[in-house]
């Protein structure tokens, strides 16, 4: 049986205190920090950090802060989730997590995406209406970057580089790396090109429907001559001791965060019957453990997928809500899952 590994996701959402009062964006910082080296203790095999340039999300350099969770930590790797390529260099990417991973002992991973905002491209000079050439020319430079040996490459979003040699290089001789895919089979495609990982973010809607880029992605591989990397899925979901106790901690702060998003991409807001579905037949998971456990064990064996990561993290939610939902997700659902998957239960 294929070896399964289990993560958290965090956008640096940021949290509120015990005594009801939102964070600042240091406090959330150091609580994810705090949260990271929780999940290290309780067994988690990775935590993911995303990247964002907004109010309500603190972190902005996802690997500064996998360098400071990698001081605190000894087993439990550390990604990005992603990190924006389109509107950074490569090569400073390669560098950055060259340098996490000296400084964790070879734990660091990259996930690579476009991302779902588009708040950095005009931070750093970005045009959106080159979206597409900037991700497809800077993930084929970055290919390249993997070998760790002296790169000569061309295209039209940055100087070209002839013989440039990069560094830190690693112990290991190359990064993990992933693509994040929303769902466009394109995106698929690409990410089978270059054998790298695929990570399937499926945040709405049942992840059954996700099966065919699952397949898709191992036939391209296949024609296109490549090694298919691992392939994981990321969804959000929290767990408290109880079905009722899980949705009543999590419904608030997800809805405030879903809400301030929609109020910027006019969507209506989230109603009750809409989170409440979601937990019965689509990609919130949110519950007991045990409850948490079994839609993740069904999901890995309708995907085929060799990682689960829970986004644990969702809008201002209180700091010992976050810790103890990471602890039962490490000390009692990731066994459960484990148990039920080689018990073969439905």
């Amino acid at each position: 049986m294929t070896t399964i590994e289990f993560g958290v996701d965090t956008f640096g959402d940021v949290p509120s205190t015990d005594d009801g009062a939102l964070a600042t964006h240091a406090e959330g910082i150091r609580a994810t920090i705090a949260e990271a080296r929780l999940a290290d203790q309780v067994g988690v095999d990775v935590i993911s950090v995303g990247e964002h340039h907004r109010a309500d999300y603190a972190i902005s350099c996802p690997e500064t802060v996998l360098a400071g969770i990698a001081t605190v930590t000894e087993r439990i790797h550390l990604a990005s989730g992603v990190t924006v390529l389109s509107s950074d260099d490569p090569v400073r990417v390669f560098e950055r997590f060259a340098t996490v991973d000296a400084l964790s002992n070879g734990r660091a991973e990259v996930i690579l995406g476009r991302g779902s905002f588009t708040e950095s491209f005009p931070l750093f000079g970005f045009d959106l209406a080159d979206y597409e050439v900037l991700f497809e020319e800077k993930l084929d430079l970055f290919h390249k970057l993997l070998d760790e040996k002296p790169v000569t490459w061309q295209g039209t979003t940055r100087p070209p580089l002839r013989e440039a040699d990069v560094f830190p290089k690693t112990e290991s001789g190359r990064l993990r790396t992933w693509v994040g895919v929303g769902g466009s089979p394109q995106s698929v495609v690409r990410t089978a090109r270059y054998g790298f990982g695929l990570m399937l973010a499926v945040i709405g809607g049942s992840p059954d429907r996700f099966a065919p880029y699952v397949d898709l992605y191992h036939r391209a591989t296949e024609q296109l001559g490549t090694t298919p990397g691992p392939v994981g899925i990321h969804s959000p979901g929290f767990v408290a001791e109880t079905d009722e106790a899980a949705r009543e901690a999590f419904y608030g702060p997800f809805k405030a965060n879903r809400d301030q998003i929609g109020r910027e991409r006019g969507w209506p807001p989230m109603r009750r019957a809409e989170f409440d579905q979601e937990i019965a037949h689509g990609s919130l998971y949110v519950g007991s453990p045990e409850t948490v456990a079994r839609k993740i064990a069904r999901t890995i064996r309708v995907l085929g997928v060799s990682r689960f990561s829970l986004k644990y993290s969702a809008g201002p939610q209180r700091v010992s809500d976050r810790l103890r939902a990471i602890e039962l997700y490490g000390t009692r659902v990731i066994p459960r899952v484990r148990e039920i998957l080689e018990e073969g239960e439905e």
